[in-house]
Formats: structure tokens, sequence, C-alpha cells
């Protein structure tokens, strides 16, 4: 597979890289990554030809995206909208706030009403030392981070926060907009009301998980929208890791990883190889979005990204009932 191959986001002029770059890691997720880190990972990322990185205020409460605007102009970004952020007293070192340690002095609520989303755009924008957005996505939206609130949270976006992403696009300071989420119902909600360009989907479409396929993807074809797909280790469980969606695997799943496992190994393949290629595979899916926080980290991913995979270990996993018989794995024609 190709990094520099350029695929167009739904049917706009803005082209993203197959490999991502996610850096909710260097917003400190989990642990505190130092400032010199965080930039030697950017600049390993760029230098080894991935073009394209996503980052959001949420990540580190604006850690992430001021790192991220140490990037070089040309690089592609996205970021998010969808939650404002207001200045705090700085907490005390080594504080954890929604996963995040020692982020940005800085507290985020949720607004995604026509002024939230033009002011969380405004301080984006000042954070990444741009006066332009490759991407907009809406962060969240759904009942798996609202619950019974989502209906209050959508209406109020399609509302006001949709005109000011459509306003701001119509002004050139946009090039694409969509979502950024980790569940297929609320993308469903919001297409059937808005025209979007782009679905940054984390988790859910990867070795371990093909749900999209059920319809959701050729529903996404027909309305000119790409994928981002995020996430393709599961949180971690398919290179190596001890967490599956951001929590303990069941049985059933580290069965089925080690099965997995024992196919690619007849073909000297890591897993970690397979879970970063597949999602690209389909074509629907523009990029494949991988987090990493260290220079090592982006120099393992490039490695396994461009490992050579045989169709034959692809044929295996479906017959053996670990892959879809209907997920793509031959090379999609990029455009």
């Amino acid at each position: 597979m190709s990094m520099t191959s350029s695929n167009r986001l739904g049917r706009t002029e803005v082209r993203v890289g197959a490999l991502g770059f996610g850096a909710a890691a260097i917003g400190n997720l989990y642990r505190p990554v130092e400032d010199a880190i965080a930039i030697a990972t950017l600049k390993a990322a760029w230098d080894g030809g991935i073009g394209y990185f996503d980052t959001a205020p949420r990540y580190g409460q604006g850690l992430s995206e001021r790192r991220i605007g140490a990037l070089p102009a040309q690089a592609i970004l996205s970021t998010k909208v969808g939650r404002v952020l207001t200045p705090i007293a700085p907490p005390p070192p080594g504080t954890e706030r929604h996963g995040f340690v020692d982020g940005d002095p800085f507290e985020e609520h949720f607004d995604y009403s026509y002024s939230g989303v033009m002011r969380s755009f405004a301080d984006s924008l000042k954070r990444l030392k741009r006066e332009h957005i490759d991407i907009a996505l809406v962060h969240d939206l759904g009942t798996e981070t609202h619950g019974n609130g989502n209906n209050f949270h959508l209406e109020t976006f399609l509302r006001g926060g949709l005109m000011a992403l459509q306003n701001l696009k119509a002004q050139g300071l946009i090039g694409a907009i969509g979502l950024g989420v980790n569940e297929t119902a609320i993308c469903d909600e919001v297409m059937a009301h808005a025209d979007i360009d782009a679905i940054l989907l984390a988790g859910r479409y990867t070795l371990l998980e093909q749900t999209p396929l059920d319809g959701f993807f050729d529903r996404c074809a027909a309305r000119g929208v790409s994928v981002l797909a995020a996430a393709p280790f599961n949180s971690g469980l398919l290179a190596g890791g001890a967490h599956f969606n951001y929590a303990t695997p069941p049985a059933e799943i580290v069965d089925r990883v080690r099965r997995i496992e024992a196919v690619c190994a007849e073909y000297d393949v890591p897993l970690a190889a397979a879970a970063i290629q597949f999602p690209g595979h389909h074509p629907v899916v523009a990029s494949t979005v991988v987090g990493m926080a260290r220079p090592e980290e982006v120099a393992r991913n490039l490695s396994l990204f461009n490992h050579p995979i045989p169709a034959a270990l692809w044929r295996d996993l479906k017959s053996a009932g670990l892959l879809r018989a209907d997920a793509p794995v031959a090379e999609p024609a990029r455009v």
C-alpha cells in the first residue's frame, strides 16, 4: 500500500494520504508526552511521508492542536467542533482530566450551536496557527456519548452548528465537513438531514468488526461520503496491546485474535500489519488513521503499513470464518 496515494474526500477538492496520523496520543492521552518527543514524533511522521493529521480540542484540552500547529503549512489537517474550551486555573502536575494527563488549562463543554461551532473553529485556528482548516468534523454526536441527551444535541447541531460549518465552507475557510464518531447510527441520522463530505469512524471497521458492510458503507458511497477509518487496532488489541474498545477484551474476542494471528503467522505477516492495512482495501475508505505518540511508533506503523501481504492470507481468513466474505481485500482504485 502507498502512503503517498492521494484520495479525494467526497466531492471536495480535499485529498488525504492512505495513512493518517491520529493526534490524541500527543495530547497526553492516558500518559504525558514531553514537548520534544511530541514534536519529534510529528517530524518523523511528516518526513516518513504521512501528510494527513487528525486532532481535536478535546485531546489534551487544546494541547494536541497546539502541538500540531508546528507542522508545515502543507500538512492536511482535520480538527473537530462540538466542544468549546474555557480557561481554568492550571491543575496540579499529573492531573488527569477526561483521559488526558497534564492537558492545557482549559475545561471542555459540549456546544453544537451556531455560536459554539464558530467559537470552537476560531479557537482551533489560533492553536493550529492556520487561517483555514482542511476538514472540520463534528465530534461525538450520538447516544454512546450523550445517552438520552443526544436528541437535544443533534437538534442543536442541525438547527445551528450545521449552518456554521456550511457558511465556513462556503467562505473557503473549511475544505470539507463531516463527523468524527464511534458509531454509525448517528451518521445515518445526520446524512438524512445534511450533505457531508466525510466521516471519521473509530474502531468500527477493523479485522474484528465489519458491521459497516451491512449497508452503511453502501449508503456512504451513494451519498458521496468518504470514510476515515480510525483506530484499526481496536484500542491496541490487534497490535499486541491489552485493550479492546478501551476496555478489557472478552474471552471470545481474545480467542478470535489468536486465531487471526495464527493465520498471519503462516504467511510470516505480523497481525498488526494485516490490521493496519485491512480498512484501506474498501473503496469508500480514503485514509486509515492511526494514533502515534513516539518516533519509534511512527517507524513501526510505517513498516507495518508497507509490509507485503499475500492475497492467500485474506482468503484463508475468510475460509476460516475470521473475516467476512464480502469484505474487500483487493487494492482499491485510487482517484
